[in-house]
């Protein structure tokens, strides 16, 4: 990646909190789109590790230094909320903000991981699997961004697998009342938990038009697939949003099933491209940032 220009008093800050902070990969992605958008006279993106429990003085910070747009990544998504002056529709469904706007200090917080996680999709050439049957494997952080992203699309179901029962039934139960309830167009998304040893899982996976794995056990190829691959038809999209590996245990088995298959990393791309966009009021170019990625 080139260098990036001489910093200024008239460089704008955008950046990215955590803790920690160095392993994240979202400087190197947005410095190499600010400099492929001739930004980088304007902008710089940088790093903060933020303490536990120092996130208000760092919200009071950037809005003394005028900072302009904050990533923010674990253990920060739920603390900032707080802070906020206004959140996005997405970011108060999924209950957590990755993404921060300073505005005449003001602080917009929003969540780009579900529209990022369709993007990435789209970009493949495959679409929103619209009124039909979708299974996500995993409860987590992420499996609720995906949850909230598929049904605000318009699918018809979604089954949330987990080994912990307890936590796809109540990840399920949680996001089914919060999005119905506000839910104004009167579509209803049928959403149901259930384990990885129910028996209602094999039937489920095998007519799903989109299997999502959202468990980062995905990311350790010896680790034994969540699900049995003989449940997989070629009809079905396999997505895996873990990316390292960018081929993962699943989607090599996938693919030799003959199903399309989506990697993760076009879903760390696209978030990271709506944030700066937000910010910059520019498209970023995707390719520039997944091949910094890369």
């Amino acid at each position: 990646m080139d260098k990036l220009h001489t910093i200024t008093g008239h460089t704008k800050i955008v950046g990215v909190i955590g803790a920690p902070v160095e392993h994240s990969r979202s400087p190197q992605m947005h410095n190499a789109a600010l400099i492929k958008a001739g930004l980088d006279y304007v902008y710089v993106y940088v790093p903060f590790h933020v303490p536990v429990d120092a996130v208000a003085e760092a919200m009071n910070g950037f809005k003394a230094l005028n900072v302009v747009g904050i990533n923010v990544t674990l253990p920060h998504k739920q603390a900032v909320i707080p802070f906020l002056t206004s959140i996005s529709r997405e970011a108060e469904l999924i209950g957590a903000v990755n993404t921060l706007t300073f505005i005449d200090g003001e602080v917009h917080g929003e969540n780009t991981d579900a529209p990022g996680f369709l993007r990435a999709l789209e970009e493949t050439g495959a679409s929103v699997p619209v009124d039909k049957d979708v299974v996500v494997l995993g409860a987590g952080g992420s499996a609720r961004a995906v949850v909230v992203a598929l049904a605000l699309a318009g699918v018809r179901s979604v089954v949330i697998a987990n080994r912990t029962v307890s936590k796809a039934v109540a990840l399920a139960e949680e996001l089914s009342e919060k999005i119905n309830v506000q839910e104004e167009t009167g579509h209803k998304t049928a959403l149901e938990g259930m384990g990885l040893q129910d028996s209602q899982l094999p039937d489920a996976v095998r007519s799903s038009a989109l299997l999502v794995n959202t468990a980062s056990s995905s990311m350790d190829t010896s680790h034994p697939l969540l699900i049995d691959p003989n449940w997989l038809q070629p009809s079905t999209i396999v997505y895996d949003i873990v990316y390292t590996p960018p081929m993962t245990t699943l989607l090599t088995t996938a693919a030799e099933k003959g199903c399309k298959i989506v990697g993760g990393i076009g879903m760390l791309v696209h978030q990271g491209a709506i944030a700066f966009e937000r910010w910059t009021g520019v498209e970023p170019c995707v390719e520039t940032m997944r091949k910094a990625l890369s």
